[in-house]
């Protein structure tokens, strides 16, 4: 099998697609060949069967062209083209698989329901995500496979216990809509309900936005003493720097404001891989947290029912949290780990070219 596999850049230490290397590699255990197009690639250590073709330019209009030349070389022979998160790549390639009649998917987990996504969903074969819910466009072509969570990395012993605060931790893009204004409200009010916990907060700031409300985050907890005194404001780590990190936090906390559509954060389901409790506004993952000793999904936007919430894990004691943390981790694994998303794809590929096979005898299914 040979997969084309088209993304942004290959990087690992990259604050946000850092992952996209693991899913070549993944993918490169499964295929015979996996062929990357990329905008840039800054590492030499990937699979022997994996080839790269980059297509940067100074501009957009060069930037697509670049993108066709990198492109076609890489269909023959293919048995599917992958793009990953970007529909505008997806809309690019669908002329020429289509030519080749080579399955077109695209990979994709946002809340944006931009028209290039309705535009893409529309040409793709298949489009998958985390879940139905986490493409924000509703089409029988969506496929929830899960995460892609590297379990091995994520990986880490339930904390010891120890004297002194509770330990938060929220990991993420300083994004307005990650809803950490509403985490600080939360935990000054807790703290007043005589809950003691500090709270790290790390992450990129990659827009003019995100730089601004970093520093808007930074004056709130400057003026207030109690929220000066336990919570550390700093810059993103790489993905092994979380992981490590992880092993010192005793609950991850995630307060997503609602969005048009549903957003599986992927640090979310890390800090569950590394069998840390998550408390987190976010009603899409409701299933992912049901059944569990404490209430942990918590409305958006509401620093009091968040505070209490933060009280309660607190009051929990770390025998509990441990217990929520091994089963958290147990979900991961089976349903959001990097083999189970590569063998999704694999089979999703194997389905999309049966459909076609079917078509051409003129009996296409549905969708």
């Amino acid at each position: 099998m040979k997969i084309v596999f088209v993304t942004q850049t290959l990087d690992p230490e990259h604050a946000a697609l850092a992952q996209t290397v693991d899913l070549v590699r993944a993918l490169a255990a499964r295929a015979d060949e996996v062929a990357v197009a990329c905008r840039t690639v800054e590492t030499t250590e990937l699979p022997a069967n994996v080839t790269v073709r980059t297509f940067d330019a100074a501009t957009k209009l060069g930037r697509g062209l670049a993108f066709e030349r990198a492109l076609l070389p890489l269909l023959p022979g293919a048995d599917a083209v992958l793009v990953h998160m970007i529909p505008t790549f997806a809309l690019l390639a669908a002329p020429a698989a289509r030519a080749r009649r080579v399955p077109l998917l695209l990979w994709y987990t946002h809340w944006n329901a931009s028209r290039s996504l309705r535009a893409a969903v529309r040409v793709c074969d298949a489009v998958l995500s985390v879940d139905r819910s986490s493409v924000p466009v509703d089409s029988p072509r969506v496929r929830g496979i899960g995460h892609a969570i590297d379990v091995q990395l994520f990986d880490a012993p339930a904390p010891e216990p120890h004297e002194g605060p509770l330990r938060l931790a929220a990991f993420g893009r300083l994004a307005r809509w990650k809803g950490y204004s509403t985490l600080l409200a939360a935990l000054s009010l807790a703290v007043a309900q005589g809950l003691d916990a500090t709270l790290e907060l790390r992450g990129p700031a990659l827009t003019d936005d995100e730089r601004a409300h970093r520093d808007e985050l930074a004056a709130a907890i400057a003026a207030d003493p109690v929220l000066a005194a336990r919570v550390t404001l700093a810059g993103p780590l790489n993905r092994a720097g979380i992981a490590e990190r992880l092993r010192d936090v005793d609950v991850f906390v995630s307060p997503h404001e609602p969005r048009a559509g549903a957003t599986l954060d992927k640090a979310v389901y890390e800090a569950a891989a590394s069998s840390r409790p998550v408390v987190t506004t976010n009603a899409a993952l409701a299933p992912f947290l049901a059944g569990l000793p404490l209430e942990l999904l918590v409305p958006a936007r509401d620093p009091a029912a968040l505070a209490a919430a933060l009280v309660a894990v607190g009051a929990a004691g770390p025998v509990t949290r441990a217990a929520i943390g091994d089963e958290l981790r147990r979900r991961v694994v089976a349903e959001h780990s990097l083999d189970h998303w590569a063998d999704a794809v694999i089979s999703v590929i194997g389905q999309v070219r049966s459909g076609r096979v079917t078509a051409r005898s003129g009996r296409r299914s549905s969708g």
